[in-house]
């Protein structure tokens, strides 16, 4: 049996348990196949913090995030908690978790699957084979710099600021992650940014440039300005393999790659923290997809964003790629074969419920695995 590795499990809010309780299935599955034994814990969080404890992260599942070794979160958030103070919010929740545990890079891959092609609203011949992948600076940049706020004027009139601000190691730190992950991939990064209009801009490409000389030269870089990633992207996306970029456009560009594969409820996601001095870096993984309150509680939700989130976790924060590609090639196995939950569906295929779903996942894994 492989050494206890402490997971922590945030369900989050209106279909976020009932997604999460399916991978569940899938972590008893490895553990039960695959010798993983897992120490799993779960609070509250977001809306469901809020009703518990009147905080949508309270101070003991934050300090239960930095123990453990990775975390699996669902999507949090929904009309019940609209009315709320905004740092009240289950948004506000995750803003802090991210801030509190240093998870400065997002990592959003955008991958399509040959069953699913056309569910892209791009022509097939243009998405097909596509494997980019998005690092977004995620604690620094416009989201958190001082000042911000909303002012009356003297002369009457409101005025509103929002600053954008990076360090250099801000900067460099990311673009390490990038230039990192690029070699175990494709040897490619894109560093995207605004240096035509923006200071940050300019002090952005000047240190990726020079990271680039200093220890990563046999990475092919190159730069491209926001707009014109962002107009690349539905022209030509497979010319890109690692896309490295700050919080405001990664936030974008991010959102944009992710409906060429068709659908949210596909599409995972990671947040890493610096490492330790043992490579121990604090993580949270999440499905793309919103909280979805319309299909709450009607078994319709698609797990497979949250379940290929896990996969991730196992990569990233455990190192058990042979493990994190048995989920993904069966994944791909039973998109194959022509099951789909409501958000994917298409003429010809076989519609399944949330659990019915993951039920035939489990399957293709116990053949792959036999």
């Amino acid at each position: 049996m492989a050494a206890n590795k402490k997971l922590l499990i945030l369900p989050g809010d209106y279909v976020g348990p009932e997604v999460m309780d399916q991978v569940k299935r899938v972590i008893r599955w490895m553990e039960s196949r695959r010798a993983v034994r897992f120490e799993v814990d779960e609070r509250p969080f977001g809306g469901a913090s809020c009703d518990a404890y009147g905080t949508p992260l309270s101070d003991e599942t934050l300090a239960m995030a930095k123990a453990a070794d990775a975390v699996l979160m669902g999507a949090v958030g929904g009309p019940k908690y609209n009315d709320l103070p905004r740092d009240l919010r289950p948004e506000a929740g995750l803003l802090r978790l991210r801030k509190e545990m240093d998870l400065f890079a997002n990592l959003r891959p955008a991958v399509t699957f040959d069953a699913l092609l056309e569910a892209s609203t791009l022509k097939p011949e243009v998405v097909k084979g596509l494997d980019l992948l998005i690092v977004r600076e995620l604690t620094s940049g416009i989201y958190f710099g001082q000042p911000r706020g909303i002012e009356t004027m003297p002369g009457g009139g409101r005025r509103a600021v929002d600053t954008q601000a990076y360090t250099e190691s801000e900067i460099r730190r990311v673009a390490e992650v990038a230039f990192e992950l690029a070699r175990t991939r494709r040897n490619k990064l894109l560093s995207v940014d605004k240096e035509n209009v923006m200071a940050t801009g300019v002090l952005w490409r000047e240190v990726v440039t020079a990271l680039h000389r200093e220890k990563f030269s046999d990475v092919e870089l190159e730069h491209m300005y926001a707009d014109n990633c962002a107009m690349q992207l539905v022209r030509n996306p497979r010319q890109f393999d690692v896309i490295v970029t700050d919080n405001l456009f990664g936030d974008i560009l991010s959102d944009c790659a992710s409906m060429l594969t068709g659908s949210l409820g596909m599409l995972p996601s990671a947040s890493l923290g610096a490492p330790d001095a043992t490579g121990r870096r604090l993580a949270v993984y999440e499905p793309v997809h919103g909280s979805a309150p319309d299909i709450a509680g009607k078994n319709m939700a698609n797990p497979l964003a949250a379940v290929l989130s896990f996969s991730m976790l196992l990569r990233y924060s455990f190192g058990l790629a042979d493990e994190a590609s048995l989920i993904e090639k069966a994944t791909q196995s039973i998109l194959n074969g022509g099951v789909r939950t409501a958000d994917i569906m298409s003429a010809g295929m076989a519609k399944v419920s949330t659990n019915v779903m993951v039920d035939v996942l489990l399957k293709e894994l116990d053949k792959s695995a036999a």
